[in-house]
């Protein structure tokens, strides 16, 4: 029964928060290899007592990943879990923005992206082994480099990935009422570099061609290339060119971000950025990159995985919902193998990456008791 694992749960309240408010205090931006690791420990410990086994996976840039291993894998492979221990808050953020709880809510950063999902991994495993409940099969995967794109945690993800029959994802819920994510947008990031000619802008511009002219023509036709209606969105985030107003501009450089929604329309779209070509004659263009992470699309193997959870937080008396998000996470990594991947199960909240993070203290028993289920029944 869910109730009774729900009730265990609760009662655990004040140790599910002590642990949020240490994990939350240990302070872990993608960037700090030491207090990624420390953390790390921490993290590792909690999960060695709740019957895992762990091992790190070593990082030589980024902080250490994690492995952990509940069970054996059955031979319709193991059921992977996915997380994070890296956020997008430099060290000394804890000064202007300390843990706090008020009104329900506990604040500060990395609450609810990700360490709440954390803590719920924590206590889902610890009560099924409190409660004597089977969790074979399981592999966890933590890395400490999510929020970075993921660059020396991919292969071992997709190598998890292809030995998994489902994926479940610990990144935080949608707000305002904490629904999980069957759909994700695929990212690409592009680099466009420009090269024209220097001349003296007032003596004889004529001899020159502007680099940044070329980069503005290719800025307008990138953002031609949008089309909300197959949520195709092409952005240039920035620019920079020129050495001093008085030269005709050498050189000038994008960034480009691109969000696409399907599979298939990766390829076409990919093409025509990576194929632009010069609209001043002489002018050279360049551009590099491509598609980082691949959509999370809302296939068969997804819905049966969300509509497994809304009968299981059905029983533990809360409504899931479902719904997209127009950012990625590893959880584009795992579906685009084929994987069936639930993403957003962490609680209820709101202001990832903004100064308001927070999540709803009430929701984090309720969503531990949900993805104990989902370890124990899939």
């Amino acid at each position: 029964m869910s109730s009774d694992l729900l009730s265990w749960l609760e009662g655990q309240g004040n140790s599910m928060m002590a642990l949020l408010r240490r994990l939350v205090e240990l302070e872990s931006p993608s960037t700090d290899k030491a207090s990624v690791d420390r953390l790390g420990k921490v993290l590792a410990d909690e999960l060695v007592a709740s019957g895992a086994k762990v091992a790190p996976i070593p990082s030589d840039r980024y902080g250490d990943h994690i492995r952990a291993v509940v069970g054996a894998s059955s031979k319709d492979g193991q059921l992977l879990v996915l997380g994070h221990l890296d956020t997008v808050w430099e060290l000394g953020t804890l000064q202007g923005m300390p843990f706090r709880v008020a009104d329900g809510l506990a604040h500060g950063p990395g609450t609810f992206d990700m360490k709440a999902g954390l803590v719920q991994l924590v206590f889902a495993l610890r009560a099924l082994r409190e409660s004597g409940r089977s969790s074979q099969g399981i592999t966890v995967l933590i890395n400490s480099d999510e929020e970075i794109g993921s660059p020396s945690s991919r292969a071992d993800i997709e190598e998890e990935a292809r030995r998994s029959r489902a994926a479940l994802v610990l990144e935080p819920s949608l707000p305002p009422r904490g629904s999980v994510k069957t759909f994700r947008k695929g990212v690409g990031i592009f680099e466009l570099k420009v090269k024209g000619r220097p001349a003296h802008a007032g003596l004889d511009p004529e001899k020159g061609i502007s680099a940044i002219e070329e980069i503005a023509r290719q800025v307008q036709f990138l953002h031609k290339l949008t089309d909300r209606e197959k949520g195709i969105t092409v952005s240039v985030g920035t620019i920079r060119g020129g050495s001093r107003v008085n030269v005709v501009a050498a050189e000038a450089h994008a960034e480009i971000d691109l969000r696409v929604s399907t599979a298939a329309d990766v390829e076409e779209i990919e093409k025509k950025i990576l194929g632009l070509q010069p609209f001043l004659k002489g002018a050279e263009v360049r551009v590099t990159g491509g598609i980082d992470r691949p959509p999370l699309e809302r296939s068969p193997g997804v819905v049966a995985l969300y509509e497994k959870a809304r009968a299981i937080a059905a029983d533990l008396g809360f409504e899931l919902g479902e719904g997209s998000a127009g950012g990625s996470s590893d959880g584009n990594l795992t579906a685009a193998l084929g994987v069936p991947t639930l993403d957003g199960l962490g609680p209820m909240g709101d202001g990832a990456h903004a100064d308001s993070e927070h999540i709803v203290i009430s929701d984090l028993p309720r969503r531990a008791a949900l993805l104990a289920r989902l370890l124990e029944t899939l």
